[in-house]
């Protein structure tokens, strides 16, 4: 229930933060600026395709590499934030940078386009669980711990992980 309801209110917040922001700045619905709808750049679909998969595999990657280390779980959110920084810096023109499917759904609802809708599905989905695979593969699967962005300790994990393991090894300086 925890992941329908987390994937049901990534596409209601997708369209309520589009809709939100075009009644602060009028601006994101000019037709120019279309919603911010995410599209394939001029390069074209398969390189939108192959581009959304490695962003969306690296930001995987990069969560799971400082999530699951006792040293840098509290820099979790830091990473992937500058990840997303540099993604939107370089990698935009390319698929339109989108990572995640409700942000292009909730563009692509307010703008009606919905052009190569399929590649913000398959792309991120695709690319995440490439990067997942290859980090239990690298590291085991007794190295995982959590994927989540900010590690509240008093907080249960709704991933079902080993967080409490991860919380301890942090508490007494463990090493990796």
């Amino acid at each position: 229930m925890d992941a329908a309801f987390y994937s049901f209110f990534q596409f209601v917040g997708g369209a309520a933060g589009v809709a939100l922001a075009a009644w602060v700045l009028p601006v994101v619905s000019h037709p120019t600026v279309r919603y911010v709808v995410t599209v394939p750049g001029e390069a074209g679909r398969m390189v939108a395709l192959v581009a959304e998969a490695v962003i969306s595999g690296g930001l995987m990657l990069g969560v799971l590499i400082t999530s699951n280390h006792p040293r840098l779980t509290r820099f979790t959110g830091w990473a992937a934030g500058f990840l997303l920084l540099v993604y939107i810096a370089f990698e935009a023109p390319l698929s339109g940078m989108s990572i995640n499917p409700a942000r292009t759904v909730g563009s692509a609802a307010w703008a009606n386009i919905w052009t190569g809708l399929w590649i913000y599905f398959a792309a991120p989905i695709g690319g995440m669980l490439i990067a997942a695979e290859a980090y239990v593969r690298w590291k085991g699967p007794r190295a995982v711990f959590c994927a989540k962005l900010n590690h509240h300790w008093a907080a249960r994990c709704i991933f079902h992980c080993r967080f409490d393991e991860l919380r301890t090894t942090a508490r007494t300086g463990g090493s990796d």
